[in-house]
């Protein structure tokens, strides 16, 4: 295990050596990743960090469950078992033939305790609302059950409807525990480094960007930041999902929450505590579970319509028979009763908002952040998906493909050579090159190729501390070009083939090879070596070779492809902004039809491909990272965007939002989505199904107060359950309500109040 470095020197950037636009025709869509690609994420239902990752919540919380409910559930879950425990007694006593005023006390008692919720908030309804909500409906049947002297059917109700109330509410709050876990990942403090290299203890709230924060072996990463020193593997699945720790080491991202596993490291922080990736995820989430859906505000708005129309059917169906027909009263009053309780619309109403926050939860859980309900119903009817190419269907990191010698040296040499031109500078394709150089260094394997034969050099040992090392001077950066300098004794030209050739190299023996890069939709990196001082007779140039770079593509992004199509997708297309060529390769590798492949889009223009797909085929999902995907995004009829490390403007404008960085999640998402709509409709069927059934029912005398208050009931708990296959494993829970108050306000979320009912 690496020890801790007081005073470690932060690392320095050599800006001086750095070189814009180093290749001509290098297309890389604006995207720089910071990361060097992601570790392939197992699915995260396999690998349950909820216990791993809440371990330390749970160590000043043993009292038990009940102690994270607020105080508002505590005392209706009390009231519950109050009005729950005398309806048993009371009807146990009415078997055994106990005295009726003792059984009339029990079951008033069991009627107070759950009036004392219900009968404030309907009157609150009527009066502050102008509405007639479900508690004022509950109030007026109960209140003619008594009237009517039939006092366990009084009971029953108060329970029964109790009983829904506390379900749907412990449901819900199950459902937004993960926020509260979220904000629970993060440390209250975080170990400062001063300049003189002592470490101070600071509030995470209080800590600047640009700040050196201390990171030890087992602690959890305060704050967004770039590692400046140290080597560790970090488990990123409480921002991420990913079940496989990542390495990290100088000049990688890090996110607050995530755990440092083994190493020791040090990172300069890059946001506050209230703009970080894990704050971003935590505002979308509580955003999204208090949207509304499409179909729950059709229902609500049924609600107000269908609610005050059985009220005035239950008036008219109590007072027509014995006026105009002369029939007695109670048995028709009683109908009424039945009505009016069968009028309340719970199961109608959460059918739609409970299947929304379970998924909408489910999918946080597992790296999917989804902004609305009206975005989760829309993806279920997605018909073509649209993606970006670089930084979504590829890693955004160019990386040395192959390497062709020219001349006498190898093609470990080329690459060694290159290496000590290109170390210092930060271009990607200088850097595709340096990271070749390490991997060789490892002996890892790198196809090289020679004009007539191809030359294997996985065992080539390329160590630079062993061998000579070149030194590099007269160091010259061309800007969208490439690069001049003297490395050893060789006075280099690093750059694009048209730039070479201006300046006097002839490529007339690799035209095939270059031919071969071009297809291939690699960009090729021409080396050249300058003999003798220019324009003088001995001045001769002549080409070393051509190291081949190409943006990787993501390793499941033909299983993704594979697998939407599989689903019903119609169309998977491809829109980017680079060149045909490289396109058209990435789209042969994924499994996308040419026919379906535009490239060399401005922003414009893939906004203008996005509408042609949604006039011609419907729906359409536009997923993508970078800031020039914002347009098509919005656009979209869903935009996704991709991981964390997009850009800003493109989680701005999407819809949904890929935080694993794993196009698997993709196929996995519109599959939820799907199952979520048929959730809703079930349930919103099976309740307006019920309530039909039982109306008639009731205005024909079959069925009872106990008939009405246990459909309702029952459609409303049979709903939730059916709402709650979405959700999936839900965080334990075990953060009292004063922590979880304290946390919101740190990153800056209002004080969330407790369930009291419903409000339709």
């Amino acid at each position: 295990m690496a020890q801790p470095r007081q005073g470690s020197p932060p690392v320095t950037e050599h800006g001086d050596h750095d070189h814009d636009g180093h290749m001509a025709g290098a297309e890389h869509d604006d995207h720089e990743h910071e990361h060097d690609g992601h570790l392939a994420a197992a699915e995260y239902d396999d690998h349950e960090h909820a216990a791993e990752h809440e371990h330390d919540l749970a160590a000043d919380h043993g009292a038990g469950n009940a102690r994270w409910l607020p105080a508002g559930q505590r005392r209706e879950l009390l009231l519950l078992g109050v009005s729950g425990v005398c309806l048993g007694t009371g009807l146990a006593a009415a078997l055994l033939g106990w005295p009726e005023p003792l059984r009339i006390g029990l079951f008033l008692v069991a009627i107070l305790a759950g009036a004392v919720e219900i009968v404030p908030r309907g009157l609150r309804g009527v009066w502050l609302g102008r509405s007639l909500d479900i508690n004022f409906l509950v109030t007026m049947a109960v209140a003619g059950a008594i009237g009517l002297e039939q006092w366990a059917e009084g009971a029953t109700v108060v329970f029964l409807f109790s009983l829904g109330e506390a379900l749907e509410s412990l449901t819900l709050a199950r459902t937004r525990r993960s926020i509260q876990a979220l904000m629970a990942m993060v440390p209250d403090t975080a170990q400062v480094q001063r300049p003189d290299g002592s470490e101070i203890t600071q509030p995470v709230e209080e800590v600047a960007v640009g700040a050196t924060v201390v990171v030890r072996p087992g602690d959890r990463i305060p704050l967004d930041g770039v590692v400046v020193a140290g080597h560790s593997a970090v488990d990123q699945a409480p921002i991420t999902g990913e079940s496989v720790p990542v390495e990290k080491a100088p000049g990688t991202t890090v996110y607050a929450g995530t755990i440092n596993q083994r190493g020791y490291l040090e990172l300069r922080t890059t946001k506050p505590l209230a703009e970080n990736t894990l704050a971003k995820i935590i505002h979308l989430v509580e955003a999204a579970q208090s949207e509304k859906a499409p179909s729950q505000r059709f229902v609500e708005r049924f609600a107000r319509i269908y609610t005050p129309a059985v009220v005035v059917g239950a008036v008219l169906l109590t007072i027509i028979p014995p006026l105009v027909f002369g029939e007695p009263l109670v048995p028709w009053f009683n109908r009424s009763l039945v009505l009016l309780l069968v009028a309340c619309p719970c199961a109608l109403v959460i059918s739609t908002p409970v299947t929304v926050v379970a998924a909408i939860g489910n999918a946080s859980r597992r790296g999917v952040l989804i902004k609305g309900g009206a975005y989760l119903e829309r993806a279920g009817t997605v018909r073509v998906v649209a993606f970006d190419k670089t930084g979504t269907l590829t890693r955004g990191v160019p990386e040395v493909v192959t390497v062709t010698p020219c001349a006498d040296l190898s093609a470990a040499d080329l690459v060694r050579v290159v290496v000590a031109a290109e170390a210092r500078s930060e271009h990607p394709l200088a850097q595709a090159v340096v990271r070749a150089g390490r991997r060789l260094s490892a002996e890892t394997p790198i196809e090289a190729t020679a004009t007539t034969f191809t030359l294997a050099i996985s065992h080539i040992s390329l160590r630079f501390a062993a061998e000579e090392t070149f030194s590099t001077s007269d160091f010259l950066a061309f800007p969208g070009q490439g690069i001049r300098a003297i490395v050893g004794d060789r006075l280099l030209w690093v750059g694009s083939l048209d730039w070479l050739r201006a300046n006097g190299f002839d490529p007339a023996d690799i035209t095939a090879r270059l031919a071969a890069i071009t297809a291939a939709g690699q960009t090729p990196i021409l080396v050249g070596q300058q003999e003798g001082r220019a324009g003088e007779p001995t001045e001769r140039r002549r080409l070393l070779g051509i190291i081949a770079v190409a943006d990787q593509v993501r390793p499941q992004a033909a299983e993704t492809v594979a697998a939407l199509r599989g689903q019903g997708v119609r169309r998977v297309a491809l829109v980017s902004g680079d060149n045909h060529l490289t396109v058209q390769a990435v789209a042969q590798q994924v499994g996308i039809a040419p026919a379906d492949v535009r490239a060399e889009l401005l922003p414009e223009e893939k906004l203008a491909a996005i509408q042609e797909y949604a006039r011609n085929d419907g729906h359409v999902a536009m997923v993508g990272d970078g800031v020039n995907d914002a347009p098509a995004l919005a656009a979209a009829s869903i935009g996704i965007a991709l991981g964390t490390g997009g850009s800003d403007a493109a989680l701005e404008a999407a819809d949904m939002a890929l935080v694993a960085d794993d196009l698997n999640r993709l196929p996995w998402v519109l599959q939820l989505s799907r199952r979520a709509a048929r959730t809703i409709r079930f349930n919103v069927g099976f309740a307006l199904l019920t309530k039909l059934l039982v109306l008639g029912l009731g205005a024909l005398g079959i069925a009872n107060l106990w008939a009405a208050i246990a459909a309702d009931t029952g459609a409303s708990i049979i709903v939730i359950l059916n709402g709650m296959r979405l959700l999936g494993k839900a965080p334990s829970a075990t953060e009292s309500a004063a922590s979880d108050a304290a946390r919101r306000r740190r990153f800056g979320l209002s004080a969330r109040t407790d369930h009291h009912g419903h409000s339709h």
